[in-house]
C-alpha cells in the first residue's frame, strides 16, 4: 500500500488525498490516516511528541517517519522520541510542518513506506 498524499495544508486544517475528513493534527501511514488526538497520550507542546504518539504509525511497517512540529515549531520532539524511532530502524525527519508535508509528499511519491504525524497550528 502506498502512503497517501497530503493534499492541502493551512493553519488548523489538513486534507489527505482520498479522505473526506479535514484534520487539525493528523497521523498518516501507508494505506491510511486519522486524527492525531493529543489527549490519547497526554501530549502537550512541551515535552512534545512521545513514542506513544508514534507507535501506531511504526506498527504499519514504515521505513521513515516525518514529524511536523507546527507552523511556528512550537511542538517539541525530545531526543527519547527520536531514539525510539532509530532503535526500530526507522529514519526520522523533524521539520516545520509546511516543510514536513513537502518532504513527506516527496517521499510518498517516490514509493517510500513513509508515515508521519503533523501539527497544523502553532
Amino acid at each position: 500500500m502506498a502512503s497517501p498524499e497530503i493534499a492541502s495544508l493551512s493553519w488548523g486544517q489538513m486534507k489527505v488525498k482520498g479522505c473526506s475528513t479535514t484534520y487539525k493534527d493528523c497521523k498518516v501511514w501507508p494505506g491510511g490516516s486519522r486524527t492525531w488526538d493529543w489527549r490519547e497520550t497526554g501530549t502537550n507542546h512541551s515535552p512534545g511528541v512521545q513514542p506513544a504518539d508514534l507507535e501506531e504509525v511504526v506498527k504499519k511497517g514504515v521505513k521513515t517517519v516525518v514529524i511536523g512540529r507546527g507552523m511556528s515549531e512550537a511542538l517539541q520532539v525530545p531526543p527519547s522520541t527520536v531514539d525510539y524511532l532509530k532503535k526500530n530502524g526507522i529514519d526520522v525527519l523533524v521539520l516545520q510542518t509546511e516543510k514536513a508535508v513537502a518532504e513527506y509528499n516527496a517521499l510518498a511519491a517516490q514509493g517510500v513506506k513513509v508515515g508521519g504525524v503533523f501539527h497544523s497550528t502553532c
